[in-house]
């Protein structure tokens, strides 16, 4: 089972370095990469999924363009259960042992932790979390399930002051390992799809042995 490799690279914006400008800037100049792995046979849907991802300022910028069958954004809870509606994922691992979990519903509920493994993870406090900027094409408010061919995008901006368990953090240069998901669990048709493949029996997005390689350019 080969592991993914990404060259996360440093953008070069233009003024107003606002959420909107970084994204388009991220269009401009990242490639476009597919959450696509199929791991569980039990659950064969795949959705469209891509993502393009930079560095600027210590600041990740993460952008994730989806299209479904369906949509469900029920939780508006901050690290609520938002796997459970349609919900993009980014774990990440800065010093191959322990590893941050951000998660993001489909409206930009976010859900945060640190730790070894699954369990015992520790919640990121609710102040740190809102330092991070979202924006969704379907917007914030909450509904219940809609069906049909659904397309929707979404755009984060994780500040460094997130990695609250690392001290000095920077980004230029550094190497990390790192995956990203595409969820939910109550959904009419469950799906676990990955970017870099996990070889346990029954979905599990916490592996962090399964992460791929990635290098934040200086």
């Amino acid at each position: 089972m080969k592991k993914q490799t990404l060259d996360i690279l440093r953008i070069l914006p233009s003024e107003p370095y606002d959420i909107k400008s970084l994204a388009t800037s991220l269009e401009n100049q990242c490639e476009s990469h597919a959450v696509s792995n199929i791991n569980w046979p039990s659950y064969p849907y795949c959705p469209e999924v891509k993502f393009r991802i930079g560095h600027w300022a210590d600041q990740i910028i993460l952008k994730f363009n989806v299209r479904e069958q369906s949509v469900r954004a029920v939780e508006t809870r901050i690290n609520g259960d938002v796997y459970k509606d349609s919900c993009v994922e980014f774990f990440i691992s800065t010093d191959n042992n322990h590893y941050y979990n951000f998660e993001f519903s489909c409206i930009g509920t976010i859900h945060v932790a640190y730790g070894e493994g699954r369990h015992n993870r520790k919640l990121l406090p609710e102040n740190i979390i809102k330092k991070i900027e979202v924006s969704s094409s379907l917007g914030n408010e909450p509904f219940d399930t809609r069906n049909g061919d659904i397309s929707w995008s979404l755009t984060c901006i994780i500040p460094g002051a997130c990695f609250i368990h690392d001290t000095g953090f920077k980004l230029n240069g550094k190497k990390a390992r790192a995956n990203f998901y595409k969820c939910g669990d109550e959904l009419p048709v469950p799906h676990f799809v990955t970017w870099s493949p996990i070889g346990t029996p029954e979905p599990d997005y916490h592996q962090p042995e399964y992460f791929g390689e990635v290098i934040f350019d200086d």
